[in-house]
């Protein structure tokens, strides 16, 4: 049986090795049922301000949102991520629940690095990119393999890059196989280019989810906006900071960037968790015990 080490692949040599996800014993929580710590969760509807980015959210009904306190609860706690201060929000779709076995979530972070120039977009080779990146993780796979992390394929593009000009937005997914395993994971992102940095999106699901993500990824695009003031149309070449990377980095370096590496990781092992462990008892009760109520969560 394949070990939880062996699943939770560094991409950086080093790392701790994630942990189930669980409410952690020495949590404030302890004790919890999976359906009081959704209870206690406070998801937001609607208009939705993000302060550390001068940006927002017009969640229609069918997307939930929780803030960075309980963003965070939800990875490091419900799904044993290491701290991660970069994480702003979780965007949660109303259904399926947290606890369903389908369950996804997009991680909300942004980047301060300044002013990314679009004006590579429309010449990037995006077959040529895969490529690239395809043959730079398969590089890294001895120094993981060595380390006790594991291998890391990329497959190929789940849903081809592509950048809208004129909404200063871009999306693409990639297919990822961990250990040459035949269930591959999908990993969606949404990066949204404003005046000071950039609004990062990212989902993790299985592949067998590509269409409910997609078509959730899709209806959340135009839901996202920097603030006035804040949008790339305001930037102003003699002051603003700029990047040191063009749109191109966006996409070649999604994998190992700071925001969200291990929440997506996280994601993972919560989607493939009962999948890769079949049989193994955990907590007294097992996985489906402890994750597995229908309970609808707070709303306000």
């Amino acid at each position: 049986m394949m070990s939880l080490k062996s699943i939770a692949l560094g991409l950086l040599a080093g790392v701790a090795v994630l942990v189930a996800p669980s409410v952690r014993a020495d949590d404030e929580q302890a004790g919890m049922t999976a359906e009081q710590f959704i209870q206690s969760l406070d998801f937001r509807h609607g208009t939705i301000t993000v302060g550390q980015a001068k940006a927002h959210f017009n969640l229609d009904d069918q997307f939930l949102y929780l803030d960075q306190a309980d963003a965070r609860r939800v990875l490091e706690d419900m799904w044993g991520n290491p701290p991660d201060e970069s994480v702003l929000g979780l965007i949660v779709p109303r259904s399926p629940a947290l606890t369903d076995d389908d369950s996804w979530a997009v991680v909300v972070t942004y980047s301060d690095d300044g002013y990314v120039s679009d004006e590579d977009a429309s010449k990037i080779d995006y077959s040529e990119l895969l490529q690239t990146m395809q043959e730079e993780i398969r590089d890294g796979n001895p120094e993981r393999v060595k380390a006790g992390y594991g291998s890391l394929d990329l497959v190929g593009w789940a849903v081809p890059p592509r950048y809208d000009a004129g909404s200063k937005k871009m999306y693409w997914a990639r297919e990822l196989a961990f250990n040459d395993q035949d269930h591959h994971t999908l990993n969606y992102d949404i990066r949204v280019l404003g005046r000071g940095g950039y609004l990062s999106l990212n989902a993790v699901a299985g592949m067998n989810s590509l269409d409910t993500v997609r078509a959730g990824m899709e209806r959340l695009l135009p839901m996202t906006e920097f603030d006035a003031g804040a949008r790339y149309a305001d930037h102003n070449p003699s002051t603003d900071k700029i990047a040191a990377y063009g749109v191109a980095s966006l996409i070649g370096g999604g994998l190992a960037a700071k925001a969200g590496l291990f929440a997506k990781l996280g994601l993972v092992l919560a989607k493939f968790w009962k999948l890769l462990l079949v049989g193994l008892v955990l907590l007294g009760g097992g996985l489906k015990k402890m994750f597995g109520g229908k309970d609808k969560p707070t709303v306000r």
